[in-house]
């Protein structure tokens, strides 16, 4: 039995960059005497262990072959004569298909580490283009390691290609593909992974709705960048780099999603794309099973981003039924990124970035306005029910009224 460590901790460590998850594979071992050393089976598929004492995860070598479409279509086989170099060969990228032994020996049959020095993601066998999944994964590395200068090899992002024109990423599980999109959005450059997937012809099977934001073009004298595909990738780009969640970066992704319905006679312009896209975005969340507060953050952001830019303008009345929308006396939180995400539209437009954006701080001030409206005082005096609620949203009106014409 020989013990190695494999993928992501290797290539970290020669990053230098700090290993988090650890990964090990066993070779020459069998499943009863990984279970006699006290190891726990947890691999439902494939022989994969817990370490009695660490946690971590422990797998037998194994091969496989693709058996049927999609992620899951694979046939796998442990036994103590799978090689390493058999192992590492079914893995997607070279730098991902590296082993080092506990003296720190690197085993690397594929060139990972040269690729590590060139930069480049490159696939380390055909077989690659037998599961879609990589195709999302190769992106999000893409986004992680865009800052240390790393692209995509010519030579997969066309197996990339050959993959998204096969159908095979329509085989793929809401909850698989979730799972990929939500960790890439949350990389550094989440920007990156949309341009990847753009590039492979993968962004129109998967997102058909944010790759026909590309070529749409936008008033110039709102958007300096002029297309809506470049705005929503530098809008991605600065929800990343004001560190936002993955509610924020999600609504960022799909906030113009209704400019891609708006006919080539109407461009610049686009009347009304707030209300077109919420068909859109809803369609979206509902392909991935996004989840609830994704969800129901992306289709308000939809539907309101223009009235958060709009905010020093709105009369009471307006900014009441907004603040109303959102829930904000019990859900402020939820206000809150709306804010953030409005701010990350107005900074996502070239040369603009550092503008300030003043309408974050005053609809904070409206919804603590609002907020501030006390119930005893109107249920003393006898209002329930309906009434009740009318007395509220008039207290809050006044309320409103008064702090628009402090601000």
């Amino acid at each position: 039995m020989r013990i190695y460590k494999v993928g992501g901790a290797v290539r970290d460590r020669l990053l230098g960059k700090p290993v988090t998850d650890i990964d090990w594979v066993v070779v020459g071992a069998t499943t009863e005497e990984m279970l006699a050393k006290g190891f726990r089976p947890v691999g439902a598929d494939f022989p994969v262990f817990l370490h009695p004492n660490s946690g971590e995860e422990y797998a037998l070598a194994r091969t496989e072959r693709k058996s049927g479409r999609g992620y899951g279509g694979f046939t796998f086989h442990a036994s103590p004569e799978v090689t390493l170099e058999e192992d590492l060969i079914r893995r997607d990228l070279t730098i991902n298909a590296m082993a080092e032994d506990d003296q720190q020996n690197l085993t690397d049959p594929y060139h990972g580490q040269r690729d590590l020095e060139a930069r480049l993601l490159r696939h380390v066998s055909p077989a690659f283009a037998e599961d879609p999944l990589r195709v999302l994964r190769v992106a999000r590395f893409a986004a992680r390691y865009a800052a240390l200068g790393f692209t995509v090899a010519p030579e997969t992002l066309e197996l990339m290609r050959q993959l998204s024109e096969s159908g095979e990423l329509e085989a793929l599980t809401p909850e698989r593909s979730w799972k990929e999109i939500s960790r890439a959005l949350m990389e550094n450059q989440p920007q990156v992974f949309i341009e990847v997937l753009r590039a492979c012809g993968a962004l129109k099977v998967l997102m058909p709705e944010v790759d026909a934001l590309f070529g749409v073009p936008q008033p110039p004298a709102h958007h300096p960048e002029i297309d809506t595909g470049v705005h929503t990738l530098s809008v991605l780009q600065q929800a990343a780099l004001h560190k936002q969640p993955l509610t924020v970066r999600w609504a960022c992704l799909l906030h113009d999603l209704g400019k891609g319905l708006t006919p080539e006679q109407e461009w610049p312009q686009h009347i009304a794309h707030e209300f077109k896209g919420l068909k859109l975005i809803k369609a979206v969340n509902e392909r991935f099973k996004a989840p609830r507060d994704c969800q129901e953050l992306a289709m308000l952001v939809g539907e309101y981003h223009t009235h958060g830019h709009r905010a020093l303008e709105l009369k009471p009345s307006t900014l009441l039924e907004l603040l109303q929308s959102f829930d904000v006396y019990r859900r402020p939180q939820r206000f809150e990124e709306f804010i953030a995400a409005c701010e990350m539209d107005a900074r996502g437009r070239e040369g603009l970035e550092q503008r300030s954006y003043p309408q974050a701080d005053y609809l904070r001030g409206a919804a603590t306005a609002a907020r501030t409206v006390a119930v005893q005082p109107l249920l003393e005096k006898g209002f329930k029910g309906p009434e009740l609620g009318e007395a509220i949203k008039r207290e809050r009106l006044k309320a409103l009224k008064a702090y628009k014409e402090q601000a």
